[in-house]
């Protein structure tokens, strides 16, 4: 999506396509899905449990921070992450308005 085309969308738009962008990793689902199976804080546990690069583990972080649906706490020299319930539960709420609509795929092609 190009920068100078973004304002002929809307605001929800926008916002669940950045969403949806951020997502759309198998490393980032797989990040997610680790720090909501441990139910707590996680800190170095990622690059041992996904078997990639530190600097990798690291980008796909920042990104799911980007969006706010992780959190960070500084404990000495690691970085523990934890889901962040109130914007976890704001995209399932804009999935569940996406995918709200009924689809009748026999009267199409």
């Amino acid at each position: 999506m190009g920068v100078t085309k973004t304002e002929i969308f809307t605001e929800q738009q926008n916002s669940l396509a950045t969403t949806l962008k951020a997502l759309a990793h198998p490393a980032r689902i797989a990040i997610l899905q680790y720090i909501i199976k441990q139910n707590a804080c996680i800190c170095n546990d990622l690059v041992e449990e996904l078997g990639l690069a530190q600097a990798t583990i690291s980008q796909h972080l920042q990104e799911l921070k980007n969006i706010g649906i992780i959190k960070g706490n500084i404990e000495g020299t690691s970085v523990c992450y934890c889901i962040a319930e109130n914007v976890w539960q704001q995209i399932k709420k804009e999935l569940n308005a996406f995918f709200i609509d009924n689809v009748e795929v026999d009267k199409c092609c």
